[in-house]
């Protein structure tokens, strides 16, 4: 073995025994110097946005576990009721147990809709107040956001006290952002942060342009929803017709025995496959472009 090859090995060695260290002593993840970003940090960013964008922000996923295990037991349950044996019931408590988190993505929606509705009027009252009216950036943000739709108030009320202790407009930003979590206000929370700390009458051209877009972006929006309101209400009969043919099927001839042979069973595994699979396929397929955070840490 030459020098040099005993040399690479020595450093790889070294390097191997850095690398055991710093992932008992620290923690670190990955074969870099230093820490990054791991993929777990970022699902739990991406996490906690999603529950504050649903308004659950203080709620715990253990809770919502919780709660979906309750399902899985009434759901698997009532399925047992039906069809007896083993693998239905286990199938519709799955299904049953996707229940709260489907709810809690519906608020999501419904709240961020009702946000991008606010938007724009409130970033052409803000341009206004901060031009015209001639009053500081944070009075008129602050002020704006007590007057804005109930959603949001909690958001602006924890901004405002970061504002009374700290008078930092770029932390009580970044409560503003963190307690939102919504593209739209970090767009003109960036806006008005340049704005306050360089100055200048760029703003008001700025704040324009955004709720040119935005509104644009609403329109847009609200033209496609309303194109897939039949396909959202036929959607619903994907669980009431399977369901309602079930009970029907309960009450002819045998019931609940026609059911209990092994190809009964699993018939009945491979509809609920189907109409879970057509559920959640409908959904994706239903499912409009959301728009990425990029001002945030």
């Amino acid at each position: 073995m030459s020098r040099a090859t005993g040399v690479a090995l020595a450093l790889l060695a070294g390097y191997g025994a850095f690398l055991a260290y710093t992932a008992v002593a620290f923690g670190w993840r990955g074969i870099g110097l230093g820490p990054s970003p791991t993929r777990s940090t970022v699902r739990r960013d991406r996490l906690r946005d999603w529950l504050v964008q649903a308004g659950l922000g203080d709620v715990r996923v253990s809770e919502l576990v919780a709660v979906s295990s309750v399902l899985f037991v009434v759901g698997a349950g009532l399925a047992y009721g039906v069809f007896g044996g083993a693998a239905p019931p286990l199938v519709a408590g799955v299904f049953a147990a996707s229940f709260p988190f489907a709810a809690a993505r519906r608020r999501r929606a419904q709240r961020r809709m009702r946000a991008r509705d606010a938007w724009p009027r409130m970033i052409e009252e803000l341009r206004l107040q901060a031009t015209s009216v001639g009053r500081s950036i944070p009075q008129a943000l602050l002020d704006v956001g007590r007057r804005g739709p109930a959603e949001l108030r909690p958001a602006f009320a924890a901004a405002h006290r970061e504002w009374l202790l700290s008078t930092d407009f770029e932390r009580t930003l970044a409560v503003l952002k963190g307690e939102l979590a919504d593209p739209t206000a970090d767009a003109v929370c960036e806006t008005l942060l340049v704005a306050h700390e360089m100055g200048g009458s760029d703003v008001d051209r700025r704040l324009a342009a955004l709720v040119e877009d935005r509104v644009a972006d609403l329109a847009g929006r609200k033209d496609a929803a309303a194109k897939q309101a039949g396909a959202r209400f036929a959607r619903a009969f994907v669980l009431v017709v399977p369901l309602g043919m079930a009970l029907v099927g309960v009450s002819i001839g045998n019931g609940r025995a026609a059911y209990a042979d092994d190809l009964g069973q699993a018939a009945v595994v491979v509809g609920l496959l189907l109409v879970a699979g057509c559920w959640a396929w409908a959904a994706r397929f239903l499912r409009l472009p959301e728009e990425e955070r990029v001002f945030y840490e």
